[in-house]
């Protein structure tokens, strides 16, 4: 477990194993601990890096606005200081938009990366007004947000099956500072759109999408997937948008047998 500091605030990753490497990053109010059982399984092969984004975790904020560029700059510190030369690189949701902005700045450090449960399109006005009235509501009561906010994640009929998984994440996500959230919500908002991205990348793409999944244009996949001049695509029908609890021997088999063609 390190630090580094980035424009004076403290981020925070951690490094286990050996051998090529494989960045994983999280998504929004999450932290790099939902990799845990990942990293377990992955280490006895690879380098596995886990990077706490900023305001999330165990990293303070960085600024106002935490952009998805600011965010793979960010990722880009840690890999530098771990003189990383090349690697796979997988997010889930934010930490996909995280993984495509990292992609369009420095695609040279890439081996591959990996979508899980996340997709390359910037938000609508719509989506851009629903940000706005969440930050609002973050700004009035965080924790109801939060604790409304996780379970809206997962499909209506598994809440009672995850009930201590979904506590869990909403315990841990609640410890995040309001700034933070806000940051995140803001640099969503305003995102650029990474379609031109997929259609130019030589680097192979790893897709995992639920088909229950609220958060992820499930309806766009085939748009995404066949952007990428190399993909795979694992179509979980039963979950929704969190594999990594949902169903992890599918997402991590799928993630370790990309990782045997990429690294």
């Amino acid at each position: 477990m390190s630090y580094l500091k980035f424009k004076k605030s403290n981020i925070f990753f951690t490094v286990r194993g050996r051998g090529k490497e494989i960045v994983l990053l999280h998504g929004f109010t999450e932290s790099s601990s939902i990799w845990e059982s990942f990293t377990k399984d992955l280490a006895k092969k690879y380098r596995v890096i886990r990077i706490d984004l900023p305001g999330h975790g165990k990293s303070e904020c960085v600024d106002s606005v935490h952009s998805m560029e600011l965010m793979a700059d960010v990722v880009f510190a840690v890999l530098k200081k771990l003189k990383t030369k090349k690697c796979l690189m997988v997010g889930h949701s934010m930490g996909g938009y995280v993984t495509l902005a990292f992609g369009g700045k420095y695609p040279g450090l890439l081996r591959g990366f990996g979508l899980f449960h996340s997709h390359c399109f910037a938000d609508t006005p719509q989506e851009q007004e629903n940000r706005n009235r969440t930050i609002a509501i973050v700004n009035q009561d965080k924790y109801s947000f939060i604790a409304q906010f996780i379970p809206g994640l997962f499909p209506l009929e598994v809440h009672k099956k995850f009930a201590g998984p979904i506590e869990k994440l909403i315990k841990e996500s609640s410890k995040m500072p309001k700034q933070g959230v806000i940051a995140a919500l803001e640099g969503m908002k305003t995102r650029n759109d990474q379609s031109g991205m997929l259609k130019t990348t030589s680097l192979p793409v790893l897709f995992i999408l639920g088909l229950k999944d609220s958060r992820a244009p499930v309806a766009r996949l085939w748009e995404m997937v066949s952007s990428a001049a190399y993909s795979d695509a694992v179509i979980l029908r039963d979950c929704g948008h969190m594999g990594f609890i949902e169903a992890p021997k599918e997402t991590l088999a799928a993630i370790r047998g990309f990782a045997r063609k990429v690294l």
